[in-house]
């Protein structure tokens, strides 16, 4: 087996796992927002857009697989967890914004005078019947899409870079975000739901390395770890360029999350690259629509007694539903749970790579960050802990926790030894 052959290989897999259309809507939107700040908001979205999920790759390489993830907390958590991660990045938010982000991007450019409520309805229908028929004839078109969308979807961005830094878009205004720019970066990078996703993808790569041979651990970090140089090479350069282009049209307003991506590429390739953006993006949320469509349907017919293929129609027609509100109100709703989610996820994540074993650890930090991250989605005052006001008031008192429950466990083993 060539070594170089296959990290190369799994590098561009992990990139196309994680790429898709949230990937593309939301760095443009960060950079109109911080405009002349667009470095140090770039750096917090790296963290949660390109850090978080390899971490979470690599977490697998301790757990196995997605019954262990947070199992030492207790296996009811585990369950209920794993539910509520599969009900984001699936039925509740992110299949229904492949819908939205179909419309916004891949329809309505074509058809601007036509009734947006709908053309929107029309939309949806037809997108998730689609999902619908690919997912349960399990056709190999999704797999065509997959192998052929991601390079045209490069070229274009490719093109997209190359013009607007040789073009003079706009000049970078100052942000409008109080606070951190920084921490806008970071907490923006949340809707990427990448690192929520890593969790599902990790048993995905560790499975498919087992398969090749690769079972012992250390040599699936070698691998894991420089494929993961790869996709974080290829996604730093998307997060990167597309920050800040959107930075230099950080003067205009009122822009949506779709229209700020649409017009960049209107400003660089005329309406024949927006047209042609728009179908490539459309036709990759297909893909992603159908993969977790399947996922979820999957999940959900394994915990309960209703059959697969009744899950994939009623998360279809909900999706439907959902879409037609619209891209940007879909986004609304799911960053209460994300501030939530994604701290639990952060210390799930490291407390697995650290290859923690005491399950008190486990439960404490858990809770202190999850009624935290409550309290902060309440809006209650928490300004005397460090870092509250950056949005991370759960940082702090979770290392705090986690330092003490070590050291209360190891005193209680020296104390009384097995």
């Amino acid at each position: 087996m060539n070594k170089k052959k296959e990290i190369i290989i799994l590098g561009f897999a992990l990139f196309s796992m994680f790429f898709g259309a949230g990937n593309l809507l939301f760095p443009p939107s960060v950079g109109v927002a911080v405009g002349q700040s667009w470095l140090p908001a770039s750096l917090g979205f790296f963290l949660t857009g390109i850090g978080l999920p390899l971490l979470g790759i690599l977490a697998f390489t301790k757990v196995g697989n997605l019954d262990e993830f947070a199992n030492k907390v207790s296996p009811k958590f585990n369950s209920i967890y794993s539910t509520v991660l599969i009900l984001v990045i699936g039925p509740l938010f992110a299949i229904p914004r492949t819908g939205s982000t179909t419309f916004e991007m891949g329809i309505l450019p074509l058809f601007p005078n036509v009734d947006h409520f709908i053309l929107a309805l029309i939309t949806s229908v037809l997108f998730f019947a689609l999902t619908l028929f690919l997912v349960l004839n399990e056709s190999s078109i999704t797999d065509i899409l997959g192998k052929f969308l991601t390079p045209i979807i490069l070229v274009i961005l490719s093109l997209i870079t190359i013009l607007g830094f040789t073009k003079t878009l706009g000049t970078p205004v100052p942000t409008t975000i109080s606070g951190s720019q920084f921490s806008y970066g970071f907490i923006s990078g949340y809707q990427t739901m990448d690192a929520l996703a890593s969790v599902l993808f990790g048993v995905i790569i560790i499975r498919g390395l087992e398969g090749k041979g690769i079972t012992d651990v250390k040599e699936q970090k070698s691998y894991l770890s420089n494929a993961g140089f790869i996709a974080a090479f290829g996604l730093g350069f998307i997060y990167l360029s597309l920050i800040y282009l959107g930075a230099q049209i950080s003067s205009i307003k009122g822009l949506s999350t779709a229209q700020t991506t649409l017009t960049l590429a209107q400003m660089t390739l005329g309406n024949v690259g927006k047209i042609a953006f728009g179908i490539c993006v459309a036709a990759a949320c297909l893909t992603t629509s159908v993969g977790l469509v399947a996922l979820a349907s999957d999940w959900f017919s394994k915990i309960t007694k209703i059959s697969y293929k009744t899950f994939t129609i009623l998360i279809c027609l909900f999706s439907t539903i959902l879409s037609v509100a619209g891209l940007d109100y879909i986004i609304s709703l799911s960053v209460p749970v994300l501030v939530i989610l994604y701290p639990i996820t952060i210390v799930l994540i490291l407390l697995n790579i650290f290859n923690i074993q005491n399950h008190y650890t486990f439960k404490f930090v858990v809770l202190i960050t999850f009624s935290i991250s409550i309290l902060e989605l309440f809006k209650v005052n928490l300004s005397f802990i460090p870092f509250a006001n950056d949005g991370f008031a759960w940082f702090l008192p979770a290392i705090i926790t986690f330092i003490l429950t070590s050291f209360i466990s190891n005193l209680n083993k020296k104390s009384f030894p097995a």
